[in-house]
């Protein structure tokens, strides 16, 4: 939908450091400073849009007194990554630092996102969790976030693996699409091949299917071994970036994170990057808030 006039909201389209961004303010007059919410729309990185999000970003805006930043970030593959990223990160610097032009708390302000939005959201807060020339984010707001691409054999990779829209084979070709790689590398990664045994070692202590509660592995079977793949992990690299895969970052990086809300759904294939990244986040006493939507799909 394009901005057009709201009782209730002003709405305004406008740049952040060349970034597009539609900002929602609320018309009636506050007796304090409002909260602030940067979002950051899904997509896989290769769809979506502001327009798309409009009925979204509204809601969000009237339901909590808050003014809302839609950030409108360039498409892959035609801007190449990590531009998406940067964008995001630009956008939030620029609000944070100008908050109070649009009647905003800059000590009050979420960052918040949905699939690749919110692996945005986590990787901006990884970002600024340790500047000290601009307000600190208050909190992220992650919906079904995408957080590692190490492990597509996760307990919800398998229950999932057929589901409507987003399966476990459309995830990894949405991927490859983002990163204008070679789709004929979807089959080793799904297997895994493009992960060496130096690197599982060294993150099964944070992508591991025994760290999933119980009750989201019944049924889950142990995947085959596989062989690794030299030439598909070289072809990859960006996959085992912390921008890329927020899970992977440093305790250092995780213990100086805001709290956290994280929301994921039974019926979703990215449903156990969310519930690894909250035991992360927990283990580095970040507070954090979790709701699972039991009937809920991507």
């Amino acid at each position: 939908l394009p901005a057009c006039r709201d009782s209730q909201l002003s709405i305004k389209d406008l740049h952040f450091h060349g970034v597009p961004v539609r900002i929602y303010l609320p018309r009636e007059p506050a007796a304090s400073k409002r909260k602030g919410v940067i979002f950051f729309h899904g997509g896989c990185s290769i769809f979506g849009s502001i327009r798309s999000y409009e009925r979204i970003c509204r809601y969000i805006a009237k339901k909590s007194d808050s003014v809302v930043v839609s950030v409108g970030y360039h498409l892959a593959p035609e801007h190449k990554y990590p531009a998406q990223t940067l964008e995001c990160l630009t956008a939030t610097v620029h609000f944070l630092k100008t908050a109070e032009t649009y009647g905003v708390d800059p000590t009050r302000i979420i960052v918040c996102g949905d699939s690749a939005g919110a692996t945005y959201a986590a990787s901006v807060c990884q970002e600024l969790g340790s500047r000290r020339d601009i307000p600190k984010i208050r909190a992220q707001v992650l919906i079904y976030p995408f957080l590692q691409a190490l492990n597509f054999n996760l307990p919800s990779h398998q229950k999932n693996a057929s589901i409507a829209f987003l399966s476990r084979e459309r995830t990894v070709h949405f991927i490859l699409k983002y990163l204008n790689k070679d789709c004929s590398l979807k089959e080793p990664i799904l297997a895994g091949s493009h992960v060496p045994e130096s690197m599982n070692l060294k993150y099964r202590k944070w992508i591991n299917p025994d760290l999933i509660p119980e009750v989201f592995r019944v049924g889950y079977k142990p995947p085959l071994l596989t062989s690794f793949l030299p030439q598909v992990h070289e072809a990859v690299q960006e996959l085992f970036e912390p921008w890329f895969s927020p899970l992977l970052a440093e305790d250092a990086v995780v213990c100086g994170l805001p709290d956290t809300c994280i929301v994921t759904c039974e019926h979703d294939v990215l449903r156990d990057d969310g519930l690894l990244y909250k035991k992360r986040l927990e283990d580095n006493n970040v507070r954090v808030t979790w709701h699972n939507v039991e009937n809920g799909f991507h």
